[in-house]
């Protein structure tokens, strides 16, 4: 289960249905300079057999450096790009770009080209805060937003990438960062979405335990305060408009407050084409997962087949 912090961080207001869509207006929020230097920095780089893992830097437009992973296949011919983002699981020991390293290496297998950047909150320099609500947050998820849109945009930089072959992984946390970028960012073709809210006022808002016990430690009139200031940020507003980018979410069968009903009114939100899958697992996720997420960039990114065995190799999220 993603972290309360994250479920704050993602809060928005939950719209009348018969109010004005607000996404031509909302969308224009994430404009920026594609041409701003990305000031590429390669620090190290270690080998997988076939494979060459890049350890790298890049400018991000809130300040500091983006750390994150470069995988790429031996070989010049044109390959698709992946662009990975890893959980918020406070704890985890792969909070951060070494969740997907594994998967990335495997799939360089069938002619991927991967980027797995940290977001803000696993970058050095970071601090954890022990309030229930950080007010650094918003802006973080922000930046993270603005970060992996220039990771698309180091990706299509490489001439041995296709651009019409970019797809975009995210996990928890950054499954709803991938919500919005679903809205926002058109060269990315499809979209994996794995164990995401997607519409968080109304999870924010729901019966469920957690949340009530949330909105007692709060106080409704900070949560409320919240949710107007940060409505922007809902993926509640943008997976509608993922078209034509396809898009897959995995999720496990009631999953905290992730509850099947729940995931099934989210996968109502997002737009055609779209798949959902369940599986009997945790918050992690589990291989059968790894092996249908293979599957649907296989046939949206047209990859080369790989043996199902090399996945059942990548290790489990701890």
């Amino acid at each position: 289960m993603k972290s309360v912090l994250a479920l704050i961080v993602l809060i928005s207001y939950y719209p009348n249905s018969a109010a004005q869509d607000p996404y031509p207006e909302l969308v224009r929020r994430f404009d920026y300079d594609r041409k701003a230097p990305l000031d590429l920095k390669q620090h190290r780089v270690t080998e997988r057999g076939k494979v060459k893992i890049y350890d790298i830097s890049y400018v991000s437009l809130k300040g500091g450096r983006v750390p994150a992973y470069l995988v790429v296949p031996q070989g010049k011919r044109p390959f698709a790009g992946i662009l990975f983002g890893h959980w918020a699981m406070k704890g985890s020991p792969v909070r951060n770009r070494a969740e997907f390293l594994d998967e990335a290496v495997a799939l360089a297998q069938t002619g991927v080209i991967s980027l797995l950047p940290d977001a803000p909150f696993a970058r050095p320099g970071y601090k954890d805060s022990d309030e229930p609500f950080d007010p650094r947050e918003p802006e973080f998820y922000f930046q993270q937003l603005l970060d992996l849109r220039r990771g698309v945009d180091l990706l299509l930089s490489r001439k041995d990438v296709d651009p019409v072959r970019i797809g975009y992984v995210g996990h928890s946390y950054n499954a709803n960062v991938g919500g919005v970028l679903a809205g926002v960012e058109k060269r990315i073709k499809t979209f994996v979405l794995m164990a995401g809210s997607l519409s968080d006022a109304e999870a924010m808002r729901s019966d469920h335990p957690d949340m009530m016990k949330l909105r007692q430690a709060i106080g409704t009139e900070k949560i409320e305060k919240m949710i107007a200031q940060t409505s922007w940020l809902d993926p509640f507003y943008y997976v509608g408009h993922a078209a034509p980018s396809s898009v897959l979410l995995q999720y496990a069968h009631n999953d905290g407050i992730l509850t099947d009903s729940r995931v099934q009114y989210y996968f109502g939100l997002v737009s055609e084409p779209k798949m959902l899958k369940f599986y009997d697992a945790t918050h992690a996720l589990n291989p059968q997962a790894r092996r249908d997420r293979f599957e649907w960039l296989r046939k949206h990114l047209d990859l080369d087949p790989l043996d199902p065995a090399v996945l059942d190799e990548v290790g489990q999220v701890k």
